[in-house]
């Protein structure tokens, strides 16, 4: 399922500190700011959309993270075999998420960005590499990141240009319908 990251995923759900492969293992979709089928709507809260394979383990990391931490808020399910996980958000950082939403990734605090891991793994036909995370690219406004949008766009970045898409309301808020729409499209 190829469905693009919201940048709740990519800059929100890592503060969560849910260690990454058992958010891939239990098949995370994305995450996002609110539920648009949901009259609950908790402030300061993420949803996490799961579409789990194997029921019995995502039950297992459910009660494995309620232990972890007492940042879970409510689970509840889709038809469909969806799942949605609300968690509280790091008050602590509550400046940085409203600077992410106004699109300037550049000026969250040290604090912040340190919750980021700086290298990932990457794998070419069989070989490992580190390269550096997306996200410290964006926060850096590293070169290789701002040439690859100075491309694509067919313009010219100054200094203080963010290397990343501002934050658009409409696709942080899950539409369970709508994304179902899309999946069976793909």
């Amino acid at each position: 399922m190829a469905i693009r990251k919201t940048i709740t995923t990519i800059f929100m759900v890592p503060t969560l500190k849910v260690p990454t492969n058992f958010l891939k293992d239990n098949g995370i979709i994305n995450g996002y700011i609110k539920d648009v089928d949901r009259d609950a709507e908790y402030q300061n809260c993420i949803y996490l959309l799961f579409k789990p394979d194997d029921m019995d383990k995502f039950r297992n990391f459910l009660d494995s993270e309620l232990e972890r931490t007492n940042d879970i808020v409510e689970d509840y399910d889709y038809d469909g075999g969806y799942v949605v996980v609300v968690y509280k958000l790091n008050p602590k950082f509550e400046k940085d998420f409203v600077i992410v939403k106004e699109g300037k990734y550049s000026k969250t605090s040290k604090e912040f960005q340190d919750l980021f891991p700086k290298a990932i793994k990457i794998v070419t036909n069989g070989l490992h590499r580190d390269e550096l995370s997306l996200q410290i690219r964006v926060f850096k406004k590293t070169e290789d990141l701002r040439e690859f949008w100075e491309e694509k766009l067919g313009v010219d970045f100054d200094e203080e240009q963010e290397v990343w898409e501002g934050w658009d309301e409409e696709k942080e808020i899950l539409n369970i319908n709508k994304l179902k729409e899309e999946y069976v499209q793909q």
